[in-house]
């Protein structure tokens, strides 16, 4: 069985990746034979070979875009990877509402080790990994192929402030998390405080979270939740060598760095 037959059955039960293994098991023919095909096609902009054996197939319908949306293949990927993850950062806040800043690559975020970033034709996926596993506010979504994870709003907004350094600065997430706000609920945030280990973040969220206008309950649950823990003068946005100066907010923020929104 050829591999354009494998990839038109897949297609017509809504899957679009594979990898190698599972074209062993599907096809009798010898490896070079298959390799040979899977070559052609890549050749073709119908597939693309996004990590070593492991496969896009790009349908009619994407190959102006010459990419498919992360929701289709995420899942898929990191079972073969055996790795847990989530959609998260700036990806995730688009598909929260938060689509102000259009975003040029996807973002994940994985369990360790490490894994290298992605840039395939006009495929890029950045990689961040998680220290401390979530334990709650990780969401199952439906898309056309299946489940996929993501990060709830709460969460969301915590990741953009602790990646802030290595997504941008705190400019680019400020106006994405003004958006996000609007989608952030009491359930969702009473579930981060229950586990999220970082204080420091915390703070940031709650300044910035008032500095938007956000509602009144949702900043008297943070800011009751870091009183109960104890809390100290932090940077707004974190400086090698730095610490926090003279402070005149509740939050104990210094605001190194004045955001401004885009809005």
């Amino acid at each position: 069985m050829s591999v354009k037959n494998y990839i038109k059955e897949l297609l017509s039960f809504e899957e679009y990746s594979f990898s190698w293994s599972e074209l062993k098991n599907y096809s009798d023919k010898s490896d070079i034979a298959l390799r040979r095909e899977l070559f052609r096609l890549t050749t073709k902009n119908e597939i693309i070979n996004l990590r070593r054996d492991f496969y896009l197939i790009i349908p009619p319908r994407y190959s102006a875009l010459g990419r498919l949306p992360l929701d289709l293949y995420a899942d898929k990927l990191f079972k073969f990877l055996k790795k847990d993850y989530y959609i998260g950062l700036f990806s995730a806040a688009k598909y929260h509402g938060a689509a102000h800043q259009q975003v040029q690559k996807d973002y994940i975020l994985s369990s360790p080790p490490a894994l290298l970033d992605i840039s395939k034709k006009n495929i890029k996926l950045e990689f961040h990994t998680v220290s401390v596993w979530p334990e709650k506010n990780v969401l199952d979504k439906r898309s056309d192929a299946g489940i996929f994870k993501i990060s709830s709003p709460a969460l969301t907004a915590a990741d953009l402030i602790n990646n802030q350094l290595k997504i941008g600065g705190i400019n680019r997430i400020f106006t994405v998390i003004e958006e996000l706000s609007e989608e952030i609920i009491l359930s969702d945030l009473k579930e981060l405080l229950s586990w999220y280990p970082n204080v420091s973040n915390l703070q940031r969220l709650g300044f910035i979270l008032e500095q938007v206008k956000s509602d009144q309950e949702i900043l008297k649950i943070v800011y009751d939740h870091i009183s109960s823990k104890g809390f100290y003068p932090v940077l707004l946005s974190p400086e090698k060598g730095k610490k926090a100066g003279a402070v005149n907010n509740r939050w104990k923020v210094d605001v190194n760095i004045k955001p401004e929104s885009d809005l």
